[in-house]
């Protein structure tokens, strides 16, 4: 049976899509900052769907350690997704730059050394699919979240470039981009109901984009619409507004 890695797996989101992976019949590497944490979804999903599921600890921004991670696993994964995410405060990005590394790091920088690792052994492989969780946030930056936003906007064209160098190789990459999701890190935002999307409609989402080969989706699928909105206001007009 073929395993899917899954990088980020503490995340609402991330265990979703691993309860998704599980249900249509996947075995499941799980990587965490924590891995003890990861022991509840672990129990949950090997009792629930039967599957093999084993955990390991992997610190994203920790670039030293991913190619021994990535070899330190039994057996080379079918395909991976990452879902680290971290928002930050974007006061404290403006004035700490600490913070602000933490963003960058957190979001694009450790993602592109880990994917880079598993992009070249996919690659001579010839097959195995990646799919990256970035975020609408990175379509245009806004004054609310713009270093968050940026990072996700570099890990979009990342990905964009990854697509194009692995297409000949029958490698898929799959960038996905949330709008709003209910989540722990948005449990504190007044959030559109109608906009805002469950953990597991995305894992749901994800699952199908990926087995049908598609490059980019859009979670709710409303998002590829306002974003296209948003997107092409003039810049004139644009920087005087607060959405």
């Amino acid at each position: 049976m073929k395993y899917v890695l899954i990088v980020g797996a503490k995340s609402d989101m991330a265990k979703a899509i691993a309860r998704e992976y599980a249900k249509q019949g996947f075995n499941l590497y799980l990587a965490a900052r924590n891995v003890n944490e990861l022991e509840p979804i672990s129990n949950d999903i090997t009792t629930r769907f039967q599957r093999v599921v084993q955990c390991f600890e992997l610190d994203l921004t920790d670039f030293d350690s991913h190619e021994s991670f990535y070899n330190s696993l039994p057996e080379k994964p079918a395909g991976v997704i990452t879902a680290v995410g971290y928002m930050g405060e974007q006061k404290n990005s403006e004035v700490d730059f600490e913070e602000c590394h933490q963003v960058i790091d957190s979001n694009y920088t450790g993602n592109v050394c880990l994917l880079n690792i598993i992009a070249n052994d996919f690659e001579a492989r010839r097959e195995g699919f990646i799919v990256g969780i970035s975020s609408v946030a990175g379509d245009r930056g806004r004054k609310a979240n713009y270093i968050y936003g940026s990072a996700k906007a570099a890990f979009t064209a990342y990905l964009s470039g990854l697509r194009n160098r692995l297409y000949d190789t029958g490698v898929q990459v799959l960038t996905v981009k949330p709008g709003f999701v209910a989540t722990k890190m948005t449990e504190n935002m007044d959030l559109p109901e109608n906009l805002t999307a469950q953990p597991e409609q995305v894992a749901a989402d994800v699952f199908s984009a990926q087995q049908k080969g598609k490059d980019i989706l859009y979670t709710k699928w409303v998002w590829r619409y306002i974003m296209l909105i948003i997107k092409n206001i003039p810049e004139f007009i644009f920087k005087r507004l607060s959405i």
